[in-house]
């Protein structure tokens, strides 16, 4: 097989829109089973609240609840991770809905006075994410992860909310990730740690002052619109200009990744689904070894990948692999997706094909 190049790329965008394993309808973020019972109860429109309105899982979710016929207010502080242009493209789909009202604000600094006026429920996703510059700039994931965090409950402590959904990680399982949440956590990055306290601290507030809170913990999400750092993106994007891929370690970890529509879907589920005070797995319907997802990758292109082994990343994971039963038998949560599937939707995307989830692949740099 040749390195990729503009022919190739476009063949290939074809190839990956039109043949989907098994003949499997283009999955979508919501669908008509999938939308929100009202308020959790007297079947009227909810008002949501989305932090990290405009990052990658909090613009699908966005678009998501619009299509529900639910109020959206998005906010991001477009913080330093992200390449602003990047993220603003993420919310051309909901920017010119009627329902949608955005708030620029920094959770860890600005005052939040008028974004939780009406609110029925709030899913918070703004964060700062990514296992190797925790270790850099612990101080900016501090005040991302954990500063943000107490001061939205403090918000959410004094306002009338059916539910608010804190999204965590499977980071903060450690270095192997395999099991149901009774699993001890055991963090190994900066990241994770941070991620982990504001989870203690959503419990906290869930025990001390009524807060209806449940907790997220997603497990390595992909699809449109992954952010350029993420290893999909980077793997996808090397392959298709002929560039060699660099692996931590020796491409034998695994993941239990989720595309997107999952993830969101199990997200709109525990909105009405979830316990109060509980904590779920949302992940993928198998797990992927690293190596071979780079070969199915490779396949899909039309190339040879060259690939270059370094030393493996403090903390990076080994294994993860999502226990999802807990909410499955909650709220009826079942991943869709199979991994090969997903990885041709990205890849579609990444080509410049419009993926089920809408939006273009832009080119810009997000961390």
């Amino acid at each position: 097989m040749a390195p990729a190049h503009s022919g190739t790329a476009a063949r290939s965008a074809r190839l990956v829109c039109a043949t989907v394993e098994g003949d499997q309808p283009m999955p979508s973020a919501l669908d008509p089973a999938d939308t929100l019972p009202g308020d959790v109860g007297d079947g009227r429109a909810l008002r949501v609240l989305i932090t990290g309105a405009a990052g990658f899982v909090g613009s699908h979710l966005c678009e998501a609840l619009l299509a529900g016929g639910h109020d959206v207010v998005g906010l991001d502080g477009f913080v330093v991770s992200c390449a602003r242009p990047l993220k603003e493209g993420n919310l051309a789909g909901a920017w010119s809905h009627p329902r949608f009202r955005f708030c620029e604000r920094d959770l860890a600094a600005d005052p939040l006075e008028g974004c939780l006026d009406g609110i029925d429920v709030v899913v918070h996703l703004a964060a700062m994410a990514g296992l190797p510059r925790s270790w850099k700039e612990y101080q900016l994931y501090v005040d991302c992860n954990v500063i943000a965090t107490q001061r939205l409950l403090e918000g959410c402590r004094n306002a009338s909310l059916a539910k608010l959904v804190h999204i965590s990680t499977s980071s903060v399982y450690g270095l192997d990730a395999v099991g149901d949440e009774t699993c001890p956590t055991r963090p190994v990055s900066p990241y994770g740690v941070t991620k982990l306290a504001a989870e203690r601290l959503v419990l906290a507030y869930v025990a001390n002052h009524g807060v209806p809170a449940t907790i997220l913990r997603l497990f390595s999400i992909y699809g449109p619109r992954q952010r350029p750092d993420m290893a999909y993106n980077i793997f996808i994007d090397a392959l298709r200009n002929g560039r060699p891929l660099t692996v931590f370690g020796d491409g034998l970890q695994s993941r239990s990744n989720t595309f997107i529509s999952d993830c969101v879907r199990g997200t709109l589920q525990a909105i009405h689904g979830a316990e109060v005070g509980e904590i779920y797995n949302i992940g993928g319907r198998e797990p992927i070894i690293l190596n071979q997802a780079i070969e199915w990758i490779s396949e899909c292109l039309g190339v040879s990948p060259v690939v270059v082994n370094a030393p493996g990343r403090p903390g990076d994971q080994r294994h993860t692999l999502a226990d999802t039963a807990k909410a499955r038998a909650s709220f009826g949560y079942r991943p869709r997706v199979p991994p090969r599937l997903g990885l041709r939707l990205q890849i579609a995307w990444q080509l410049g094909a419009t993926g089920p989830a809408g939006g273009r692949a832009t080119g810009a740099p997000e961390p």
